[in-house]
């Protein structure tokens, strides 16, 4: 047996090639790999503990670029269970709205990379690419900003969504559902796609759950968890969803989950929007949030498009006393010497991509 050892990155810090692989393979075969982080390392967490509490969610945002909404809301949920503040109900709809856009944008997003890494399918890359261009012009027209929104205030949002956004989110999910469902028909019917995810990378029910594994990654495996229903935040316990599952736990698999994500999203986006109640859906100004008053210890989590977010805060009277984040990407990750053993080396980058990893949020 002749090991020999590659260097897998890091190549650009503008994409996944922060992170760096050591691999051993013996010819084709991985018989070993050894993530490496820290590349992309910001001190996030300390940086958050400088400053004052909506201050913040420039940095939340950024600690997963391709669904910055998410971490954004994790974040000032958790500031308003400190402050005591609740959200206006017509905002709780709106934001699980938004939320949801933003998980079928993020997926979106996922897919199209993902089989543009595997090598073929451009048109699955563009058709991916077109589709979450349509949600990302409603949340730049919601927020006023295409990519970083930063419109989350305490108790609601910087301004009121326009006059037709119900009628645009439904024009919307129509569109969507229709473009969504003709995914299959392209992928399930490619050869070469089949054959680099069907059995590549397979993770058993047993070893998701001792690794930590959550969202997609963890239900390919056959566990049914979704903080959404677990652990049900805004107007969630109201939605009726489905949380898909899967039992074979490879790369096919964990595509399957997200796509099925999608329009179980759609769903919920529809039932949001109907439920809605008119109203006023903007939150407290930022110059005038008080002090706390008797801070408690906050642990807040929600159901990322990666997986389950935590944030474990101590508050003080004006900003984070301490705070720590808890990144499903980060677990998900930790999961790849286990899965990529045996494989062949050129499936490696299945691998890599259907576990949807964000270095961002890995190395804060």
């Amino acid at each position: 047996m002749a090991i020999m050892r590659i260097n897998v990155g890091p190549i650009h810090p503008g994409t996944h090639g922060v992170l760096r692989l050591i691999v051993d393979v013996d010819g084709d075969t991985i018989k070993s790999i050894e993530p490496h982080i820290g590349f992309l390392h910001r001190g996030v967490e300390k940086l958050m503990e400088t400053r004052m509490y909506m201050q913040n969610p420039s940095y939340t945002e950024k600690l997963d670029y391709i669904a910055p909404l998410s971490w954004d809301d994790l974040y000032v949920n958790s500031v308003e269970k400190a402050l005591g503040i609740s959200v206006k109900e017509p905002a709780q709809y709106e934001r699980v709205i938004l939320l949801e856009f933003q998980r079928i944008a993020s997926h979106l997003l996922w897919l199209g990379t993902m089989v543009n890494d595997i090598g073929q399918l451009f048109t699955a890359f563009m058709w991916c690419f077109r589709d979450r261009a349509k949600i990302l012009k409603l949340l730049e027209d919601v927020s006023g900003s295409r990519m970083f929104y930063v419109n989350l205030r305490l108790g609601g949002f910087n301004k009121n969504p326009p006059e037709d956004f119900r009628e645009r989110c439904i024009a919307l999910t129509d569109y969507l559902e229709q473009k969504i469902k003709q995914y299959p028909e392209m992928l399930d019917a490619d050869s070469i796609f089949m054959e680099r995810t069907r059995g590549v990378g397979i993770l058993n029910k047993a070893d998701a759950i001792a690794n930590g594994a959550s969202g997609p990654v963890l239900r390919a495996s056959g566990v049914e968890e979704d903080v959404r229903r677990s652990h049900p935040y805004y107007v969630y316990d109201k939605m009726k969803f489905n949380i898909p599952v899967k039992r074979v736990g490879d790369a096919y698999d964990r595509y399957r989950v997200r796509y099925e994500e999608m329009l179980e999203s759609i769903s919920i986006i529809r039932q949001a929007v109907g439920a809605m109640p008119a109203g006023d859906c903007t939150g407290m100004p930022i110059r005038l949030i008080g002090p706390i008053a008797k801070p408690d210890t906050i642990i807040m989590q929600e159901e990322l498009p990666r997986g389950e977010g935590i944030i474990y805060m101590v508050p003080d009277k004006q900003r984070p006393y301490r705070i720590s984040l808890r990144s499903p990407a980060f677990s998900n990750l930790s999961i790849l010497p286990k899965i990529s053993v045996g494989q062949r080396f050129a499936d490696l980058f299945s691998i890599i991509g259907s576990l949807d990893v964000i270095m961002a949020e890995i190395d804060r």
